[in-house]
C-alpha cells in the first residue's frame, strides 16, 4: 500500500497519559472529525492483550473515516487487528523484517534521524519516514533535536512521504514551512489540550498552510 503525501498532513499519535472522562476512541474520533489524516496507536505501557482490544476499536473507527491506522512497533497486534500497518523506530524491529511479516500491501513507517537511515528504510520497503525530533519534546525525553538542515536533506534524499515529529505545537508548526516535510505528527499538542477537536482543527489548518507555503 502506497501512502499519499496528503496522508501525512495531520498524523495523530495516541497517548493515554491525558485520558480524562473520554475514552481513547472518543478522543481519536474528535481528531478525525477535525481533519486528522493518519492515526498511530502508540501505548508503551500496555500489554499486548490490552493493545489488541484498543487497536481493534481504533481500526474500526479509522475505517469509518477512511483514514490509515497503524500500530507502533507491534507487528503481531497489527496483524491480529487488521491494521493498515506498523510504525517502527531504529531500536525496534528492522524495516525489512516488518515488511516481510506484513507482506507487500501493508504500510510500514520508519523513524529516521539521518539521511543514511532514511535511505536504508526506503530501500527496505518503508512507505513513509518519520523524522525528528524537530523541536524539543517532553513525550520522548531521550529524543535529540535534529537540525533543520538534516530534516531538509532527508526530505530531498527520499521519494516517499516524510512526516515531522517531536515538540510540534500551534506556536512553532509554521517554522517547518519550506523544509520539505509533508505534514506533522503530534501527540501532546492535541491530547494534552482541554478541547481536542479544536486543537486538532487548528493544527490541521496550520499544517495545510505549512505545506502550501
Amino acid at each position: 500500500m502506497k501512502v499519499a503525501k496528503e496522508a501525512m498532513r495531520l498524523y495523530v499519535v495516541t497517548d493515554r497519559s491525558w485520558l480524562g472522562t473520554q475514552s481513547l476512541a472518543a478522543q481519536v474520533e474528535d481528531t478525525l472529525k477535525a481533519g486528522a489524516t493518519f492515526v498511530q496507536l502508540r501505548e508503551k505501557s500496555m500489554d499486548s492483550a490490552e493493545m489488541l482490544e484498543e487497536a481493534k476499536e481504533l481500526k474500526a473507527l479509522c475505517g469509518r473515516y477512511g483514514v490509515p491506522f497503524v500500530v507502533n512497533d507491534d507487528v503481531q497486534v497489527a496483524l491480529d487487528c487488521g491494521a493498515d500497518g506498523v510504525h517502527v523506530g531504529q531500536e525496534d524491529m528492522a524495516c525489512a523484517k516488518a515488511r516481510a511479516l506484513l507482506g507487500p500491501d501493508k504500510i510500514v513507517g520508519v523513524s529516521a534521524h539521518t539521511v543514511e537511515e532514511a535511505l536504508a528504510a526506503q530501500r527496505d520497503g518503508a512507505d513513509y519516514i518519520g523524522v525528528g525530533a524537530v523541536f524539543g519534546t517532553t513525550t520522548k525525553l531521550d529524543a535529540d533535536t535534529l537540525p533543520r538542515k538534516v530534516v531538509e536533506d532527508i526530505c530531498q534524499a527520499v521519494s516517499i512521504p516524510v512526516v515531522a515529529i517531536g515538540g510540534i505545537s500551534q506556536e512553532n508548526l509554521l517554522e517547518l514551512a519550506g523544509s520539505g516535510v509533508d505534514g506533522v505528527a503530534v501527540i501532546s499538542a492535541i491530547f494534552a489540550k482541554p478541547d481536542i477537536y479544536a486543537a486538532a482543527k487548528t493544527l490541521r489548518e496550520l499544517s495545510d498552510r505549512m505545506v502550501q507555503g
